[in-house]
């Protein structure tokens, strides 16, 4: 029997990277992570594992159905479950105070692994786009400088670093690349470091995402690079979202949803359905008339000539935005004719034209669970708000900004053989 390998998981967001991680049973000693709403979801999903090892999913089940709150729920798992989740956004102050706390949580155990990477919006292309000064002293430029602190603290024998494919290009004040600035950055701390750009697609996820998996190993050898295993994704998106109740806009629920019985195969043979926990967050946005008109026109258009729909190319009653020359395709269809959707990213929380349903009957934007099984999580994954309840815009934001399980459970698959080789 292999031994299991502990990790920390560091700007955890609601937790996909480390859910493909434990999946590779792999032991999860504690997440941190800035956000509240975040780390709810992430307590609960340590209380999931919890309930589910000690074949006591009924509770789980009653939190979901509101038979029981949240309070109460936590206080029905061991305390050292809820507590290692540290809500502390990781800087200069709060270092030595989250090391404290992760020390009292893993008591004797060894850090074998770090994971995670700190927010993109410093090295992605949009959001250097979007900035006037381009992010040019922004702290979040730095924030790598304190995932290193964590390798001299608890050098484990590897990490996974994930960022945006903006982070080969991403520069510095005076010019010096990011990544460069990274990897001499990880050596001195006696790190070497190997990266590649993967796209999900490539790897049985239903979405076309690029991104950079930057892993390191303490010492000096070269070639430990997990190479993930070309498997594209195969099933057409129609048919991954095709149990789920048909609900128009403004339709669904945020508690649990009656699913069809009859379920692509697929998504049991990865673990996204459970047909033993209820399906939550399948509720819709309402939307103007107008939009819903144009969400009719962008749908037919792929539908019957698979081209996207060009803003400036709608009716003139239908153009409200000034801007006609850029976000040409700020109304995109969720294309369920290909086996794979466009990225799902966090502006999926302000609001869903940029991911329109397939089903031209339906005439309406993705749901939260929607956007979820595109991201692989299971159906079974509760994405928590701030004050509790299903709430839509911050499980957009969390499910936008996650790793796609089933992309990190290959990574977390890969790595263990190179460990125990």
């Amino acid at each position: 029997m292999s031994r299991q390998f502990n990790y920390l998981d560091l700007f955890a967001g609601a937790g996909g990277l480390s859910e493909g991680f434990i999946r590779a049973e792999f032991n999860p000693i504690a997440h941190v992570e800035m956000d509240t709403a975040a780390c709810y979801t992430l307590r609960t999903r340590m209380a999931y594992h919890h309930l589910k090892a000690n074949n006591n999913l009924e509770q789980y089940a009653n939190y979901l159905k509101g038979i029981i709150k949240r309070t109460e729920f936590y206080g029905r798992v061991p305390d050292d479950i809820v507590k290692s989740v540290i809500n502390e956004e990781i800087g200069k102050e709060t270092l030595q105070d989250i090391f404290s706390q992760i020390d009292r949580i893993r008591g004797s155990q060894k850090v074998d692994l770090i994971i995670g990477g700190p927010p993109c919006q410093a090295y992605s292309h949009i959001g250097r786009a979007r900035c006037p000064n381009r992010m040019k002293g922004d702290p979040r430029n730095d924030l790598y400088t304190f995932y290193a602190e964590f390798l001299k603290e608890y050098k484990p024998k590897y990490f996974v670093f994930e960022n945006v494919p903006g982070l080969l290009s991403a520069t510095d004040e005076e010019g010096d690349s990011y990544l460069n600035l990274m990897q001499d950055l990880f050596r001195e701390y006696g790190y070497e470091t190997e990266f590649d750009m993967i796209n999900a697609k490539n790897h049985g996820v239903p979405q076309n995402r690029k991104r950079i998996i930057l892993v390191g190993k303490k010492g000096k050898s070269k070639g430990f690079y997990p190479k993930l295993d070309f498997c594209p994704s195969h099933v057409l998106v129609e048919k991954i979202l095709s149990d789920l109740p048909f609900i128009t806009a403004g339709g669904g629920t945020g508690g649990p949803s009656s699913v069809n019985s009859k379920a692509e195969q697929w998504l049991y043979d990865v673990g996204i359905r459970n047909d033993k926990i209820p399906v939550t967050l399948h509720q819709a946005r309402s939307n103007r008339k107008e939009d819903l008109e144009i969400y009719r026109i962008a749908v037919d258009l792929w539908n019957k000539k698979k081209v996207r729909l060009r803003y400036n190319e709608l009716p003139e009653g239908l153009q409200t935005h000034e801007n006609k020359s850029t976000f040409l395709n700020r109304f995109n269809v969720v294309a369920g004719n290909l086996p794979y959707s466009h990225t799902i990213v966090a502006h999926i929380a302000m609001d869903g034209h940029y991911y329109i349903h397939p089903d031209i009957k339906q005439n309406r934007s993705l749901t939260p669970r929607e956007a979820a099984r595109l991201q692989t999580f299971p159906d079974d994954y509760y994405f928590e708000s701030f004050n509790g309840g299903p709430r839509r815009t911050p499980a957009y934001r969390q499910i936008g900004n996650a790793v796609p399980v089933l992309l990190a459970q290959k990574i977390a698959e890969k790595l263990k053989e190179n460990w125990e080789s």
